[in-house]
């Protein structure tokens, strides 16, 4: 009776072992994923937070501009500008031979700073000489020629006083401090005695003819000697001496 029932439970040990197997096998350790093979474990990585300036630390700089951002333009240098032309320099055209190359730009010459002469040329009966004489400490400038004018000094209209024929001559003249200027007038070219205008007795010379610069109360007046003769007088542009200032009444009206 013994030996017949070994069997049964031995059936029902091999029963119980082969479930825990089973069991085991299909536990969650051993769980695939939905392509067959585990998955690898996530991996945090800190990422270093962007600024509005730029990319994040570490991140390269960009080659190209953003689509749709405009390029930073590049401002070129600077050219250096050319040399300033030296105190005192000319402008072109703008001295007079033997002023000592002072430019005619210089400031014009107030009234207060110069001594005004007048008086008949040695050796010209009909010429006089005009000197102009800087008491000024720096340069300064007269329009190219005098106003001057022939008149009676009595007479009441001035209007119709004797105007010379002058020589060709636009720019401002420069005279150097302590330097005079010297325009010479010749008040009867043509050596006439007759059909000369009577009652001539002054000649009236303001300086610098720019009304703009020298009002007329800055006129100054010389008186002529009886008897003067005034034809169709003519006069020249100031210049650095009086032998110049001769030979430039002689191109007077020519």
């Amino acid at each position: 009776m013994f030996v017949r029932n070994r069997r049964p439970l031995l059936a029902t040990a091999v029963l119980v072992v082969g479930a825990g197997l089973a069991l085991t096998a299909c536990g969650p350790d051993n769980a695939d994923t939905a392509g067959g093979s585990p998955a690898p474990a996530p991996t945090s990585v800190a990422a270093a937070p962007s600024t509005p300036a730029g990319p994040a630390t570490g991140a390269p700089a960009a080659s190209a501009p953003t689509a749709g951002a405009s390029p930073t333009a590049t401002r070129p240098a600077a050219k250096t500008p050319p040399a300033a032309s030296p105190s005192g320099a000319a402008k072109p055209g703008g001295t007079q031979p033997g002023s000592g190359d002072v430019g005619t730009d210089a400031r014009p010459c107030d009234i207060e700073n110069l001594t005004v002469q007048a008086a008949p040329r040695a050796g010209s009966p009909s010429q006089w000489a005009i000197e102009v004489h800087n008491n000024g400490t720096g340069t300064c400038s007269l329009s190219s020629t005098p106003g001057v004018d022939l008149g009676n000094s009595t007479a009441r209209d001035q209007s119709n006083n004797i105007k010379p024929i002058l020589a060709s001559g636009t720019l401002r003249f420069p005279v150097p401090a302590g330097r005079s200027a010297y325009v010479v007038i010749d008040l009867d070219p043509s050596g006439a005695t007759t059909g000369t205008t009577p009652g001539i007795n002054e000649i009236n010379v303001l300086v610098d003819d720019d009304d703009t610069n020298m009002p007329l109360a800055d006129t100054r007046n010389f008186p002529l000697a009886a008897g003067t003769h005034v034809l169709n007088p003519q006069m020249g542009i100031y210049r650095p001496t009086l032998a110049e200032a001769v030979t430039s009444v002689a191109s007077a009206g020519k």
